[in-house]
């Protein structure tokens, strides 16, 4: 990575600080060049490439959902779009859809990692839509096997309502990591997941940030990011604190 303030290359494993801008993570070799980042970002922006962050959002994929958590769903879309993330769903119906026809409507990036072999597979054998998504990923892989794909392509997941497969796929987010946001009032596993977790009794660094309005959680969830998060993006990655011992 280079430092868009100091121009220095380091490791990701060793970066002292990162900020996210209009939904870009920039990184930082000290804390000092954050803040002068922080004060005037776009003096720095065109020093680095910088990757958009993505956000997953799994859910219930039926459709016995109330109409006010259809509402926050269109909300949390909006909100992605406004803050330039990508969104990343099942490419399924319910409400990763309605999340990600949000997404779409508002000029955001929707991708949807689809559990067929091809469009007509997608929408035949999986009765699936494909107008809310703007990249349709035909993974040929099932319901169960495209959920790691889901995740491991998330910077970020949400969950939102959910059945057993929304469970699959918090199990795996929790097991490797991931920094995992809760719709609160939002019904089925979502509102499950405190007692689960209370079972669990597993550390693996995960972190999870509970709210029922869906534009603080999801600033509460870019926050955490920052702060502390990009840090332990993965189970998989060797740990920050054990590369600068090296």
């Amino acid at each position: 990575m280079k430092d868009p303030v100091c121009l220095m290359d380091f490791d990701l494993r060793m970066a002292g600080a990162m900020s996210i801008h209009h939904g870009r993570g920039y990184y930082f070799c000290s804390e000092i060049c954050q803040k002068k980042f922080n004060r005037n970002p776009d003096t720095y922006t065109h020093n680095t490439s910088a990757e958009r962050l993505s956000i997953g959002i799994m859910g219930s994929a039926g459709s016995t959902t109330s109409e006010d958590v259809i509402q926050s769903l269109h909300l949390l879309g909006k909100t992605i779009a406004q803050n330039n993330l990508i969104l990343i769903t099942g490419a399924c119906p319910g409400l990763p859809y309605e999340c990600a026809s949000s997404v779409r409507s508002q000029g955001g990036l929707s991708i949807g990692i689809s559990p067929a072999l091809s469009l007509d597979e997608h929408t035949h054998k999986y009765h699936s839509p494909t107008d809310a998504f703007d990249v349709i990923i035909y993974t040929g892989s099932g319901l169960m096997g495209r959920e790691v794909t889901n995740i491991r392509s998330s910077d970020i997941v949400l969950i939102a309502g959910g059945r057993s497969g929304t469970l699959g796929e918090f199990s795996i987010a929790y097991d490797e990591g991931k920094l995992i946001g809760v719709l609160q009032g939002s019904g089925g596993i979502a509102d499950a997941l405190p007692l689960i977790l209370k079972s669990i009794k597993k550390d693996t660094g995960a972190q999870l940030i509970y709210d029922s309005d869906p534009v603080q959680l999801l600033n509460k969830l870019l926050s955490a990011y920052e702060q502390r998060h990009f840090r332990h993006p993965s189970c998989f990655c060797e740990p920050a604190q054990e590369a600068r011992k090296q």
